[in-house]
């Protein structure tokens, strides 16, 4: 009998891949990492004394005199500046919106739950950025979770899965999720553009900015993302004020909607569950409080102590989610004529997310308003590629790449901005969701292992205070931590790169004398 000949296998259909990744999305999130990602966030609340709330004075006016003093480095404004960059992106305007159609009103909710107890976490993971970071070139640090990961479990191997998949999924996937729903909102508003327009566009954006490395971006993201979130924010005080009378109903809902009080009025959008899980989900995906992505920024900074940045980079937690994501939502739940609860599947809800967004804006303040959102979300997109970037190239560095391999990535990272343009949104927001959702768990069961050496910088940071001296850290002979910090960063014996006088040391002369700041 003659065997049939052999076929090329059949392509999965766009519509079968997009529902079996949705399945691992969902079944990801539901049962695993927002379990994990609460219970962390938490147990973290707990052994820090709720650092996010005592020290919450601590971490205004820590990031209002943290502009300059890195002479050649990279200062703890622009260390905080690019992870703002990319917390507050695409995930502030379609995601929110994706939330709150899918999840109803009270997912807005379980949003701040997620980002206040998150706050602890990020504060965690960014202080040990910085405790266990390594000196780069060129004045700047290099620190993140494959930094302690090596540096602190003794585990290079770890670090370097953990540096793999911070690439693919940093600057691969969520590039292309922040790209394609930009294509989607220019399209929307002018059908001529072609998605694969935008995509030029960006390249010629793009590429010159990440070829000239960390700096560069750097320099860029420092003013643009405060600019950004203080007008995006502003725009809905205004809109707040025009509707103050229906505020209360507003908020009223996002109560009953958090807890499944109004289903039958939302439909599925008003469950419980459903609340919850798009409110955590979508939650995480914007401020990435445990996901171990913002660490990669906070390693790069020249401080004194290491405490400084993680208090910076938890605030940023409370930026992107307690006051853009919330501006989104109040302006999606304040446009009764945009906002159609109940009425969405998965895939269009991801499809309109950004749209509604804008729409509800117009319907708010007036068709003249189209055009300004639009530069809005291409700024917020724009910068968050940066700030995708700057996360994976310290990466990249981890791997033992150094400029030649700079350059390649950043060609990769522009290829990657172009890709998301013109393919398919499900598939797209089911990747970044999955592999963020993998770097998550790994990084979370590294910080609650390597807990003892930031909160001993912690401890070390509350009694200088307390003794009336301005924080300065030592990594070695240091009562606080669990043992000696390897490397010379922090040992007080070799000046680091850049800084002021006591950073030059790597933050590590004996503690200076001067008027201690209160909590």
């Amino acid at each position: 009998m003659t065997p049939a000949p052999l076929t090329a296998p059949t392509a999965l259909p766009a519509a079968t891949l997009a529902e079996q990744l949705g399945q691992v999305d969902d079944f990801l999130y539901t049962y695993v990492l927002a379990a994990l990602l609460i219970a962390v966030g938490l147990y973290l609340t707990i052994r820090t004394r709720a650092v996010q709330a005592r020290h919450f004075g601590t971490m205004v006016r820590t990031l209002t005199r943290s502009r300059g003093g890195a002479e050649g480095g990279i200062s703890s404004f622009q260390a905080f500046a690019v992870g703002l960059a990319a917390r507050v992106g695409i995930g502030n305007i379609a995601g929110v919106a994706i939330a709150v159609l899918m999840g109803g009103p009270g997912a807005l909710l379980w949003m701040w739950v997620v980002a206040l107890i998150g706050m602890a976490t990020a504060f965690i993971e960014s202080t040990l950025a910085q405790v266990f970071k390594e000196r780069g070139r060129d004045f700047t640090f290099r620190g993140g979770p494959a930094y302690y990961i090596k540096n602190g479990l003794g585990s290079r191997a770890w670090g370097a899965v953990f540096a793999v998949l911070c690439i693919i999924s940093v600057g691969v996937t969520v590039v292309m999720v922040q790209t394609n729903s930009l294509a989607g909102v220019i399209n929307a508003t002018v059908p001529s553009v072609e998605p694969w327009m935008v995509g030029v566009f960006l390249i010629m954006l793009t590429g010159p900015v990440v070829l000239g490395g960390l700096k560069s971006v750097a320099r860029i993201t420092e003013w643009m993302a405060p600019v950004m979130a203080l007008v995006y924010v502003a725009m809905t005080v205004v809109v707040l004020a025009l509707n103050i009378t229906e505020l209360p109903g507003v908020l009223r809902s996002i109560l009953w909607g958090a807890l499944g009080a109004d289903q039958a009025l939302y439909g599925v959008a008003g469950g419980i569950v459903a609340a919850i899980l798009n409110g955590v989900r979508r939650g995480l995906f914007s401020n990435e409080a445990g996901l171990g992505t913002v660490p990669n920024a906070a390693g790069t900074a020249t401080t004194a102590h290491p405490v400084r940045q993680g208090l910076i980079q938890s605030f940023g937690v409370f930026i992107d989610t307690i006051l853009v994501c919330t501006a989104t939502g109040l302006l999606i739940l304040l446009a009764t004529g945009t906002y159609a609860p109940g009425t969405y599947t998965a895939d269009n809800a991801r499809g309109v997310g950004a749209v509604l967004t804008q729409q509800a804006v117009v319907e708010h303040l007036g068709a003249w308003t189209t055009w300004p959102m639009v530069v809005l979300i291409f700024v917020l997109v724009f910068s968050t590629v940066l700030g995708c970037y700057s996360y994976s190239q310290v990466n990249v560095n981890y791997l033992g790449g150094q400029r030649r391999a700079e350059q390649v990535f950043g060609l990769t990272l522009t290829a990657a901005a172009f890709a998301g343009t013109i393919l398919d949104l499900p598939v797209v927001w089911a990747l970044a969701d999955i592999a963020l959702g993998l770097l998550g768990l790994l990084n979370l069961v590294v910080i609650v292992r390597l807990a003892p050496w930031a909160l001993g910088a912690l401890r070390d940071f509350d009694a200088q205070l307390r003794a009336g001296r301005v924080p300065v850290f030592v990594g070695r002979g240091n009562p606080h931590l669990p043992g000696d910090l390897p490397g010379g960063v922090w040992d007080g014996t070799t000046a680091a790169p850049g800084g002021t006088a006591a950073e030059k040391a790597g933050g590590n002369p004996a503690p200076a004398t001067g008027p201690a700041e209160q909590h």
